[in-house]
């Protein structure tokens, strides 16, 4: 299969003081494009940091990261800048929309930054407002929406630039159950629909059983890796046992 992202001997530290912390340690991953990735672990293992330095907004201290063919560690900031914009979409916990903008002009943003046509940005906007199910919701103003709806506006306007890879960190952490199901079923739509590959960091097992494979992180390194066979009942259980042999606490992880 087409390989979408490649990580080898990934590296972060910081330096407190003079202290030198190890937050990953050599870590190495292959991801597949149209691969539905969830990451978990407990609070300080590392995927927040993990993510961040696979999406470009971090930096690793050593190491090399493939994205679509590209070295993103070789390219200089305007570079950088224009493969973000081409290459990636992201969705985060806290939804980051503008509450000073309609829902349709949040989603309207990263394309209206790069002066597309209108016309090609409506159509967009229409096909992804359908498909998430906001359609009804255009001409609303971020206060006016339920936590889930404002999540899926978030992912519409990270889809909008038609991303090949969407990184998602905590995006059903702020949402009741009910809300998150329907943002994970989205993903699930999107996935499957647009052949976009997913890279989502959860503490929530149910959420991370969406995925088609799921890799722990424990104290910087990879610990375990489960893939699905499509019966996300049973990926439930199999995280779960997972985390019982990893031996952290449930309350960490789920």
């Amino acid at each position: 299969m087409n390989k979408i992202i490649e990580v080898s001997k990934l590296i972060k530290d910081y330096v407190i003081l003079t202290n030198k912390h190890k937050v990953l340690k050599e870590v190495d991953l292959e991801i597949n494009a149209g691969e539905f990735i969830s990451i978990m672990g407990p609070s300080g293992s590392g995927k927040t940091t993990f993510l961040n330095i696979m999406s470009t907004i971090d930096k690793a201290t050593s190491g090399k990261i493939i994205i679509d063919g590209k070295d993103v560690n070789s390219l200089k900031e305007d570079e950088l800048a224009k493969f973000r914009r081409d290459v990636i979409g992201f969705v985060f916990q806290d939804f980051n929309l503008l509450d000073n903008m309609t829902i349709q002009d949040n989603i309207a943003l990263p394309l209206t930054l790069n002066n597309e046509k209108t016309q090609i940005i409506l159509e967009r906007i229409n096909k992804l407002a359908n498909l998430l199910g906001i359609e009804k919701h255009l001409d609303k103003y971020p206060y006016q929406l339920s936590g889930g709806q404002k999540q899926r506006a978030a992912i519409c306007r990270a889809l909008i630039t038609s991303p090949k890879v969407i990184f998602a960190d905590e995006p059903t952490g702020a949402l009741d159950s009910k809300a998150s199901v329907e943002v994970l079923e989205c993903f699930a739509s999107i996935n499957k629909s647009y052949n976009t590959t997913i890279i989502m960091v959860t503490h929530d097992a149910r959420a991370a059983s969406y995925a088609d494979r799921v890799m722990f992180l424990q104290d910087g390194s990879i610990s375990g890796e489960l893939d699905s066979n499509g019966n996300r009942s049973e990926m439930f259980k199999k995280i779960l046992n997972m985390i019982a042999i990893m031996g952290g606490e449930s309350n960490e992880l789920i």
